[in-house]
């Protein structure tokens, strides 16, 4: 392969796959936004260096077989369209490694970045003021597990259960469990959304469920295609699931416990169909309105759940 020839250090490799990308126009969106940083991980992983900064490595010459290794994999991205960390078999989320392959869709959640932050724990406003009166939570449709051990690592005091109804999914999940020595406090459980949790409650579930519509769905650029196709459908417009989960949840929250759910691109939808709901909106730097929050109070949890049942279906 001529590049693995002709190009000789970590900065050739970047500049070359860059161009490669852009030429190939590449779809993003697996962890990273654009050409330049899927370049900067891939190179950095392939060569088991920190992938948090590139600049330490730029002029670091390659062995042979590094280089090669590295060509071939820039050229299998082009032409197989197949997500980076696919190829990889790892990819991170707030610098928290994680298992990738095809059991499950690529590890990623605008509600990684916002367990990261203040929200949880912060001196301002905070959803939850004392990370250590987490009990319990709850982490629906886990695919490969990655929301349920970041929730284990933000409430050191949780157990943590994870649910999916795909069991190729959570035998990735529980690679990753094991990998992060979890499994005394992360739970992986198979089931339909809440269906294997008759009496059980939380003080906080998370989710990022299938929300993606029908049309989406079919539009869906050749590096999704890869991934699988359940942890995408959600129906005519995308809230399908949203729905029920909206609608069993009062059920398994505590009284002090509260709802953390991303959707997508269907709040609008969402504020039209449940006026009676004060969703609180939670934007991280690469989303807005993608994620809400509801407390349990807010969900009838405590009143008179006839509030709830009045919504439109």
């Amino acid at each position: 392969m001529a590049a693995a020839d002709e190009l000789k250090t970590v900065r050739d490799f970047v500049r070359y796959a860059v161009s490669r990308f852009s030429a190939a126009d590449l779809a993003f969106g697996h962890g990273t936004t654009n050409a330049l940083d899927e370049a900067a991980f891939m190179v950095l992983e392939a060569l088991h260096l920190p992938v948090d900064d590139l600049t330490p490595w730029l002029d670091a010459r390659l062995t042979g077989e590094e280089r090669a290794n590295i060509a071939g994999l820039i050229e299998r991205r082009c032409e197989s369209r197949e997500p980076a960390a696919y190829l990889l078999g790892k990819t991170y989320i707030r610098g928290v490694p994680f298992r990738s392959d095809r059991r499950a869709i690529v590890p990623r959640s605008f509600i990684g970045e916002l367990m990261a932050s203040e929200l949880f724990g912060g001196a301002g406003f905070s959803l939850i003021e004392d990370p250590d009166a987490i009990g319990r939570v709850l982490d629906l449709c886990t695919g490969s597990g990655c929301l349920a051990i970041l929730a284990a690592m933000t409430f050191p005091d949780a157990q943590v259960e994870a649910v999916d109804i795909s069991p190729e999914a959570l035998s990735l999940a529980a690679e990753n469990v094991a990998m992060h020595e979890m499994g005394e406090r992360v739970s992986l459980i198979e089931g339909d959304l809440f269906a294997p949790l008759t009496g059980r409650l939380y003080d906080l579930v998370i989710t990022n469920p299938p929300y993606v519509d029908a049309q989406a769905m079919a539009e869906l650029p050749a590096e999704y295609r890869h991934e699988p196709s359940l942890a995408f459908a959600g129906g005519p417009d995308g809230l399908d699931i949203v729905r029920r989960i909206l609608k069993e949840a009062p059920a398994y929250l505590s009284p002090r416990g509260g709802l953390i759910c991303e959707i997508g691109t269907g709040k609008e939808i969402l504020e039209a169909e449940y006026p009676t709901l004060p969703f609180l909106w939670l934007d991280t730097e690469d989303s807005e309105g993608e994620v809400f929050w509801l407390s349990a109070r807010d969900l009838g949890v405590g009143k008179d759940l006839r509030v709830i049942s009045r919504m439109p279906r």
